[in-house]
């Protein structure tokens, strides 16, 4: 099946204090401002790799409490998977992948943030889980 279409799964962490902020950073590579997440790795549970993924980008240690929603980027084939956290520890710490990290209230990251990903963070927030795609900036209708 070499015309098989291929697929990358990434995880991300919506991590949201008791006070209702929400952990992002800024990307050193693009300077958007997202959730902390990455690339799935082979043998890696998608919880082990929300932790790893956020605690890499920040230097917050996470509890992943569950799945939020599942999003698509349809022209580069990358199929997110995001979760909703609750900190447990660190200092928010600027990383070789992270410019900034920073605590948001929702209006701050949808002010930030591109539609596509500043949807994940709002999806988070509400109690049923979402699916959708977008285009790597807007989101697409389904």
């Amino acid at each position: 099946m070499a015309d098989a279409p291929k697929h990358s799964v990434s995880v991300a962490g919506i991590v949201v204090r008791d006070d209702g902020r929400i952990l992002v950073i800024q990307r050193r590579d693009n300077s958007h401002w997202e959730p902390p997440g990455g690339v799935l790795e082979l043998g890696e549970t998608f919880e082990q790799g929300v932790r790893r993924e956020v605690a890499e980008e920040t230097g917050i240690a996470v509890e992943v409490e569950r799945l939020t929603g599942a999003y698509k980027n349809l022209p580069r084939g990358i199929v997110a998977l995001v979760f909703r956290c609750r900190p447990t520890g660190g200092e928010p710490t600027s990383t070789d992948e992270s410019r900034h990290v920073e605590w948001l209230t929702p209006d701050e990251v949808h002010e930030h943030m591109d539609p596509a990903y500043a949807v994940r963070v709002l999806d988070a927030l509400s109690d049923t889980p979402s699916s959708r795609a977008h285009d790597g900036v807007q989101l697409v209708a389904s």
